[in-house]
């Protein structure tokens, strides 16, 4: 069988249009419309049946329900056969055709699991060993698996004290190294926390949906085609449809093929039966970043044979191995969210639609597509005439606002606010026009319900760095494209603030080699600063932990260090020669009496001295000699100072003998606020002099 096409070629090109929620096509147009006659030969006899056909090129919106336009199709037939007169049916088919919104769709393949954020562990301990239980390493103790044999590489790697270590941390003494054994450090790598699988993401494809359906009074049917179907029929065989495939778009679906996936973890390790939506930790990393086999350093995936063979390990900075894990990508793009920035990594904030298409597995991975795709479509429509019906509806905007942001680092985001006023569902577009300075914005299209608000966002990126003020004006049409409101708004920008990352100060070639007498000068100057800090002791303060840190005393010489152990050292052998100088017979001490010294201020008065319980003086602080001589000091108020000598013998004053009890009671100021009484023995000292002080 052959079939022949006469009149205009059987091609309807359907440009039904996909959008996101901030851009959509305006309602059905009509592009272009002609007739022609389909013939049919089925024999070798020159018999046709032939047929007339309707050809439209149409442009559709996708999410439009149809209330906005749609096609009638005027069917002329002969009233019952009986007269070649003919006349329209009085209730012809009305045909809406709608799109869905298109979609990236990627394969995904699972790799392995990995740790979001593995830690260093260290535990300051003494006698670490490779083998050592929880009690010497604690947390560091070897891993072993469900066997209960040791996994390998999991064994705390041991780190000597010292200054520049790996942890800064203090040798202790030399009582602590006989005593508790040299002091050190246990370092291991663990994982706690969250784990995140990892997928490699493959070849791409489209997804969408075109739905003609064909009413004709209280009968519907409709025809339903994809990319998975391309082809399909009404029932009644009204409708013939097919796709033929999409027109290119202006800017490029993204790849990710040199891309992995990680999604966090919900079970069981392994490939996992559903990936969740918490789509706010999802990331697309690139694949160098990876380590499959955990044998590199700083990279996600890291396994313990890499962090514990690292070389000189023990005078690397902690955390050394762990750098660029999955936790510093994440906390990188809340930073940058913080500042209004868009995320770098993860897929929330960066795509729209995140899995959102039909049937959405457990493990795909799909983002909706933005820009503006055509689709072709052949339309066959058994039919003599068609009729176009759009719908036409006033508007207007509400408010339009725009924060202020940082020129070219934060997203400037202008929202417009509209609502249909009118009573029927129509179609409008949106026009954002700014002054110079900020790039062209997208005109929007989109469709609207009677007395419904809606809200676009129009991105702003301007073109300097610089702090400025602009101009713009928001710009509302109908769907007969004339213009029906309109809006104008003034925002600013503040100038970008430029990071130079690590760079803290700008860099300065190394001067020219001194002259003599500048290496003089240097030599001088580095020879005052060793001196004032080798008496101030401040770098001993800095790197010594205590007194009896020796090893470190001795290497940054302290002299404050030096000079009081030299003077504990030496008060040991000075006090024993003293006494065995000084020490005499307590029997002969006060034969030929003693001396008295009172000697008070008006700040701090002897209320009384008693010896054997007689008063013999009510002030002073005594001391006791050998000598015969009493003496006595009495600085009154006023800084009056009386002294007077009497000998032991006077009748005021008895014989000092031993076995004697010498009671002071001193109060504070004159007022007497306060008192105390000390009580002291003669006998009770092996020198020949003894102070009581109050």
């Amino acid at each position: 069988m052959d079939t022949r096409i006469t009149g205009v070629a059987l091609l309807l090109l359907i440009f039904l249009c996909q959008v996101d929620e901030r851009v959509i096509v305006a309602g059905t147009q009509i592009l272009s419309k002609s007739k022609l006659d389909k013939c049919v030969k089925a024999s070798d006899s020159d018999t046709l049946n032939c047929t007339r056909k309707i050809v439209l090129d149409l442009a559709v919106p996708s999410g439009s329900s149809g209330g906005e336009a749609s096609l009638v199709a005027e069917i002329v037939e002969a009233e019952e056969n009986s007269t070649s007169k003919m006349q329209n049916l009085r209730v012809p088919p009305v045909i809406t055709i709608n799109k869905s919104s298109v979609y990236a769709i990627y394969e995904l393949l699972y790799i392995r699991d990995v740790p979001f954020k593995p830690q260093e562990y260290f535990v300051k301990t003494r006698k670490c060993e490779s083998d050592a239980d929880a009690r010497v390493v604690k947390i560091c103790e070897r891993l072993r698996d469900e066997d209960g044999h040791v996994i390998e590489h999991t064994q705390p790697i041991c780190c000597p004290c010292g200054p520049q270590r790996r942890v800064p941390s203090s040798c202790g003494n030399v009582f602590d190294k006989m005593l508790k054994g040299k002091a050190n450090t246990a370092h291991c790598l663990r994982f706690p926390g969250d784990w995140f699988h990892v997928f490699g993401i493959g070849q791409r494809s489209l997804g969408f949906s075109v739905r003609v359906e064909v009413k004709a009074g209280k009968r519907i049917s409709e025809v339903v085609v994809g990319p998975e179907m391309r082809t399909a029929t009404s029932n009644d065989n009204f409708l013939r449809v097919n796709l033929i495939g999409d027109f290119a778009g202006y800017t490029n679906i993204p790849s990710f093929e040199d891309f992995y996936l990680v999604i966090p973890r919900q079970a069981d390790p392994g490939q996992p039966q559903n990936l969740g939506t918490n789509f706010s930790m999802w990331m697309l990393l690139e694949r160098v970043r990876f380590t499959l086999d955990g044998l590199e350093c700083n990279k996600i995936g890291i396994g313990y044979e890499a962090f514990n063979g690292q070389p000189n390990f023990c005078s690397s900075p902690l955390w050394s191995c762990l750098h660029n894990q999955l936790w510093n990508f994440w906390e990188a793009d809340q930073n940058r969210l913080r500042r209004n920035q868009l995320p770098l990594y993860g897929v929330e904030g960066r795509f729209e639609r995140i899995n959102q298409h039909p049937n959405a597995g457990s493990h795909s991975f799909s983002i909706g597509v933005t820009e503006v795709l055509n689709t072709n479509l052949l339309l066959e429509l058994s039919a003599d005439d068609i009729e176009y019906v759009f719908q036409r509806s006033p508007g207007k905007i509400l408010s339009v606002t725009i924060p202020t942001f940082e020129a070219l680092t934060q997203l400037g985001v202008a929202t417009v606010t509209t609502q249909n006023i009118g009573e029927v569902e129509a179609s409008y577009s949106l026009m954002f026009d700014c002054s110079k300075g900020i790039s062209l914005t997208e005109e929007q299209f989109f469709i609207v319900k009677p007395n419904e608000v809606t809200t676009r966002s129009f991105k702003l990126h301007p073109t300097t760095d610089q702090a400025a003020k602009y101009i713009c004006a928001a710009i509302l049409k109908d769907s007969d494209f004339s213009e029906i409101d309109r809006a104008e708004c003034q925002f600013s920008t503040t100038a970008t603030v430029f990071d130079n990352g690590s760079e803290i100060t700008p860099f300065k070639p190394p001067k020219d080699s001194a002259g003599f007498l500048d290496s003089i000068k240097q030599l001088c100057h580095k020879i005052w600063k060793d001196v004032i800090d080798f008496f101030t002791g401040r770098s001993c303060r800095n790197e010594c932990s205590g007194f009896f840190d020796f090893s470190c005393h001795i290497q940054y010489i302290c002299i404050s260090w030096v000079l009081l152990s030299g003077l504990i050292l030496a008060a040991f052998p000075t006090g024993n020669l003293t006494l065995l100088l000084m020490r005499r017979d307590s029997s002969t001490l006060f034969t030929t009496g003693g001396k008295i010294t009172f000697k008070v201020t008006v700040m701090r008065l002897v209320e009384s001295i008693m010896l054997n319980g007689t008063d013999i003086l009510p002030t002073g602080i005594i001391i006791l000699t050998t000598l015969s001589i009493i003496t006595i000091t009495t600085t009154m108020k006023g800084c009056t100072e009386r002294t007077r000598e009497e000998d032991m013998l006077t009748e005021n004053i008895k014989v000092i003998q031993t076995e004697m009890l010498i009671t002071i009671t001193v109060f504070t100021m004159s007022t007497k606020i306060s008192s105390s009484t000390s009580t002291g023995s003669i006998r009770v000292p092996p020198w020949p002099s003894m102070v009581w002080m109050m």
